[in-house]
């Protein structure tokens, strides 16, 4: 014999009739029969099982004729309704004080601010509602934000944040990444790998991947095994992966055992047809290519000269004294730091200024005779000469910086710059200082040997810049297709490109489009399947860091986080910080609070 089947009340479609309210005192909430005197629940809507209920457990009500059962229902229902809004009030102020403790926790993160600093906040928020509306001071005072609490929340933001992060993963059709590597304070070497990727619709994401501690050595083997390790986790496959931007360092570029010859040998041996772009951070390499000017004769005596400065309290006192007493514009002189790119150029163009001033302040202290330089024809040539073209090289720098810059625009910077150093070198042979106006100052004091000096340094200097932009050199033709693609020529496209691109070229109305919308809106709204190859082609190159500027940006966070008075938060707490810092994505505080490890609580 076949056993019978268990029967399924909750497939028997049963309604609750509202005749029962005032027949056996029970009412229908959440599909489910409560009674309105004990508030006991009835699973089942039948009306045997609520008499039951009603004969055995309120038979005092029996005697009650229908008109006074109607009464007592209806005074029943409302005390119900009361105390339902009670507890609906409370659940509603418990969850309201849970997102605020999780909204101040994400701006402490994003600020990169002591956790402990929300109970400070959280004095303050007390104090306001004592003045501004104190009937509502307890709500504020239950807002959990005590140190563990912020930490929790931190964690809990991060995790959402790698979710999301994920879920745009799994829509990419390419990505690029960018790699570079740095010690905190405890000499813990941190790599940091960003991604940028693009979707069917040309929507651009860029966010911090992974933040991984090396605590061993930092070897090209170990960064590979780290980047390994960091797809897995977020389900990223070599195959969707167009290029690698990094700073240079060889343990990231080394042609034998560095970061890059590993990649490649994985790529080759995973997908055979499959290459992928290797760039070299083209910010690090506009400054590399500064060495080629040889300061080092002007940079050693402005330093010396600041040093002397600022390097004893009461010359610095004295110096600052005497710019206010002749009633200089600025009172002050800044340091020199090396590894600071934009320092030189700020430090020579302050220098400039006050040099009249630092040369009377030297006098005064009888020790202008230690610095002769500063009154050396030659020397002061080259000075100026120094601070017209560290000026141009500093506008560089800081045009190639900012986040989500594309590879073609930071190209076209760097030729545009060229085309300049030309300019400027022609100019120097026919004794022109048209755009050199701290030389031009000093034209009368110029031979015919200072001229031709000056051009050969600015030639050596554009030699330099070919040199070192191979990389970006090698991809001319495709960065001028995509942000030029009306007026690029045909027969030098991909063959799989040409008619699409022909089509394209035709359109005028594409055509108006392209001129009046970004990049990558214009490009979102082609149609994907008349020019599904060309479309395939943009991307890959929309998609590539020109630099690693967002990885120096988020060791910069990294520095602020992880400092002397806070060198003991751990490494989790650090990569949750440093996600939440450096990501454009908000969090669904939503999500974060309907998870079933959440319970709402009032904390200190």
């Amino acid at each position: 014999m076949s056993q019978s089947k268990k029967r399924k009340v909750d497939l028997e479609c049963r309604n609750f009739n509202e005749a029962w309210t005032v027949k056996y005192l029970f009412t229908n909430i959440n599909k489910k029969a409560i009674c309105l005197v004990c508030q006991e629940t009835i699973a089942v809507f039948k009306e045997y099982n609520l008499n039951r209920h009603f004969t055995t457990k309120h038979s005092k009500y029996a005697s009650h004729s229908l008109k006074e059962l109607q009464t007592v229902a209806e005074n029943l229902a409302k005390n119900l309704n009361k105390q339902q809004n009670i507890f609906t009030k409370q659940s509603n102020i418990e969850k309201s004080t849970t997102k605020a403790s999780y909204v101040v926790a994400h701006k402490i993160a994003k600020l990169c601010k002591p956790f402990s600093e929300a109970e400070f906040v959280k004095q303050c928020m007390v104090q306001v509602s004592e003045i501004c509306c104190p009937e509502k001071k307890h709500i504020f005072e239950n807002v959990s934000l005590s140190r563990r609490t912020i930490v929790r929340r931190i964690e809990n933001i991060s995790g959402n944040l790698l979710d999301q992060l994920r879920t745009k993963i799994a829509d990419f059709t390419y990505c690029s990444l960018a790699l570079d590597e740095s010690c905190d304070i405890t000499d813990t070497s941190q790599l940091l790998i960003f991604i940028r990727g693009i979707n069917k619709k040309c929507e651009i994401s860029e966010e911090l991947l992974s933040v991984h501690p090396m605590k061993d050595t930092t070897t090209g083997e170990d960064f590979f095994l780290a980047l390994e390790e960091c797809l897995v986790k977020v389900s990223l496959t070599w195959n969707k992966i167009v290029s690698v931007t990094t700073d240079g360092c060889p343990s990231l570029t080394g042609k034998n055992v560095g970061l890059l010859k590993r990649i490649r040998d994985k790529v080759k041996e995973l997908q055979p047809e499959h290459d992928i772009l290797f760039l070299h951070c083209i910010i690090h390499q506009e400054v590399l290519c500064r060495k080629v000017l040889k300061l080092n004769h002007v940079v050693t005596v402005v330093t010396k000269v600041v040093n002397f400065i600022r390097g004893r309290a009461v010359n610095h006192r004295q110096f600052v004294e005497f710019l206010k007493e002749i009633e200089s514009d600025f009172y002050e002189i800044p340091y020199y730091t090396e590894v600071r790119w934009l320092s030189i150029g700020k430090v020579l163009d302050r220098f400039q200024y006050l040099l009249d001033e630092i040369v009377s302040f030297l006098s005064i202290k009888e020790k202008l005779h230690d610095f002769p330089e500063l009154q050396n024809r030659a020397w002061l040539n080259d000075f100026s000469f120094s601070v017209d073209i560290v000026k141009y090289l500093n506008e560089l720098n800081i045009n190639l910086q900012g986040k989500k810059q594309f590879a073609f625009n930071m190209h076209s910077n760097v030729k545009a710059f060229m085309t300049k150093l030309n300019l400027f070198a022609e100019n120097f042979n026919n004794k022109l200082l048209n755009h050199f106006p701290s030389l031009q100052a000093r034209r009368e004091s110029l031979k015919n040997t200072d001229f031709f000096k000056y051009s050969a340094i600015t030639q050596d200097l554009h030699s330099e810049f070919q040199r070192r932009f191979q990389d970006f050199k090698a991809i001319e033709k495709p960065l001028s297709l995509i942000s030029q693609p009306f007026n690029f020529d045909v027969q030098e496209a991909p063959v799989e490109i040409q008619l699409e691109l022909i089509d394209l070229q035709s359109n005028n109305l594409l055509k108006e489009n392209f001129h009046s919308n970004e990049l990558s809106a214009f490009y979102g709204a082609l149609n994907d399947e008349h020019f599904k190859h060309f479309l395939n082609y943009v991307q890959k190159y929309l998609v590539l860091f020109g630099s690693t500027y967002i990885c120096e940006r988020t060791f910069s966070l990294m520095v602020s986080t992880k400092n002397k008075y806070r060198s003991q938060i751990t490494d989790e707490n650090l990569h949750s910080v440093l996600r939440i810092a450096a990501s454009d994505l908000e969090p669904n505080f939503e999500e974060i609070m309907s998870g079933e490890h959440l319970r709402f609580h009032v904390s200190h």
